[in-house]
Formats: C-alpha cells, structure tokens, sequence
C-alpha cells in the first residue's frame, strides 16, 4: 500500500530569506542610513528600526511579490532557485504572500511615528515617502498594475525601489532639497534605470516565452545595453553638479560600462549571456558601494 506525502502549504525562514536576496540587502538599507545620518546628524531609534526595516522586511516583500507573481515566467528560467532568486513550490505561495507583507506593516507604521518624534514636522512627510515607496514595490509585481511589464515604467519603478529609501532617509532627517541633494538623487536614480535595463537583458528569452513585456523584450538586447551604458553615463555628468565630495563619485560608473561594453551588441538569441555580466554588475556593487561608503563619511565627518 502506497502514501503520498502531504504537500506543503508554509514557507520556511530559509526559504524567505533566499527570496529575499541577502546579497542586495545593504542596496536598500544603506541609502537609508547613509541619507538620515547626512541630514539628520543624529543616531536614535529611528536609524535602527529604519536601517533594519529596509535591510531585512524591505527586501522579502520587495522580492516576496514578485516570486509570487512571476513564479510563472521563474520556471523557465535557469537564473532561479539561488542566490538570484528563489524558485518555490506552488503551494507555498500563498503563504510566501502573507509572510511577505504583514512583517512590513508594523514598520510602515513606526517610521513615519519616529520620524516626527525626532524631528517634529517631518513625520507626514515621511509616511508619504514610504508609501509611495511601497507603492512601488507591490506595483511592480502585482496582478492589475504590473509595472514591470510597462517598459520603461518597469526601469523607473525598479529605480525607485533603491533610490525611495535614501529619499525616506532624506525626508525623515529633514534634509532641504538643495542642488546637491538633487542631484545626488537625480544620479541615483539614473543609475538604478541602467542597473534594471541591463539586468533584463538576460530574461529576455524566459520573459517572452512567459508573455511578459520588459524594457529589454521591447528594445532587444542591444539596444537595450546601450540604453544602460547610456544611463550609466548620464548618472555620472549629474552628479558632477554636486559638487564635492558627492562629484568624485561620477567615476565609479567606469566600471560598470567597462562592464556592460562587451554586450553592447548582444543579438536577442544569444541575451542569456548577459547574465555573466550581471554577475560582475553584483560585485561591482560592492566595490563601488565601499568607496561609497567613505564618501560619506568624509561628508558626515566635514
């Protein structure tokens, strides 16, 4: 007599934190800090609960939605079930949800309430920050708004998932939108398109197969690398009116179209082989995020 095995229906914690993206973690939580240290000059509670918000919970509903959603379009693709995304079994799904998105609500709800206790008046402001912030993230994936099928909504909304907490970090601290700041964001937010735009490229065989349209399934492989390097390019003449130390910046996006230059002519069959490049893109991050980091500590230290 045979038995079948239950099948499972609850996600478990190692599973939501290889959807989470460990390795893309500190991409979300170190604009914020790095941008409520810089305008605000003070470390409190809302630097902790903000910091680990963005570092951790950000990043499992962020990417929690989207395995939802896209599990689909994630079958066909070799990339998934690593450390470039989970691949889950149905069933969890629905689970893998709930656990994606209550976590966040608690934060969603203390952010706003710290803010405007450290800095008086800052705290609507902030809770409109982070909700469009949140807006982004759910937008992106979910059914009936699918940003990410929108292309060029699909960069931009991308964008904003790493750029929004460095502005919720910028808005808490009470930071004025002076030149500067503009163009820091204005840069950032550049370079975030050009990461998107490069990173579809390597999906564009399993997003087509799946029906799903992307800035890199509409443009074709090449035309989109050349949109990044573009971009790239663009973040790089921005922030060069932001004066110093913020301008010194602008040559670390030399790696990244050194990076992306041999793909510059990548035919749509052979896109898969971008994800070599993407592989670098994700070391890079780290190089550059270092150098990043001591910028800004010239900055908070001057």
């Amino acid at each position: 007599m045979s038995s079948t095995a239950p099948v499972r229906s609850h996600v478990g914690i190692r599973e939501l934190v290889v959807t989470s993206r460990p390795l893309s973690w500190i991409n979300t939580a170190f604009p914020f800090a790095a941008a409520l240290l810089l305008s605000s000059r003070h470390v409190g509670a809302l630097l902790v609960v903000g910091t680990f918000f963005f570092l951790v919970p950000y990043n499992v509903l962020m990417y929690g939605v989207n395995d939802v959603f896209d599990h689909e379009s994630d079958e066909r693709n070799p990339r998934k079930g690593g450390a470039e995304g989970a691949l889950l079994a149905t069933s969890t799904l629905p689970s893998l949800l709930r656990w994606s998105v209550w976590p966040a609500v608690p934060f969603a709800v203390a952010i706003p309430v710290l803010a405007e206790i450290e800095q008086p008046g800052r705290g609507g402001w902030t809770a409109l920050a982070l909700a469009v912030v949140l807006f982004a993230v759910v937008a992106y994936s979910a059914p009936g708004l699918r940003f990410k099928e929108r292309p060029g909504l699909d960069s931009a909304t991308s964008s904003t998932h790493f750029v929004g907490p460095a502005v919720v970090g910028l808005v808490a601290g009470g930071a004025e939108p002076t030149r500067t700041v503009l163009a820091i964001v204005l840069a950032f937010f550049c370079w975030g398109m050009a990461a998107q735009a490069f990173g579809a490229v390597q999906d564009v065989g399993p997003d087509r197969a799946a029906g799903i349209a992307s800035v890199a399934t509409v443009l074709g492989a090449r035309r989109t690398v050349r949109a990044a390097i573009g971009l790239w390019l663009l973040a790089a003449l921005v922030v060069l009116f932001a004066g110093l130390p913020a301008a010194v910046a602008a040559v670390l996006v030399v790696p990244y179209v050194v990076m992306a230059w041999p793909y510059r002519d990548l035919a749509d069959h052979d896109a898969a082989r971008a994800n070599r490049g993407w592989r670098l893109f994700l070391r890079l991050n780290y190089a550059c995020g270092f150098v990043v980091f001591w910028l800004c500590w010239w900055a908070w230290a001057h």
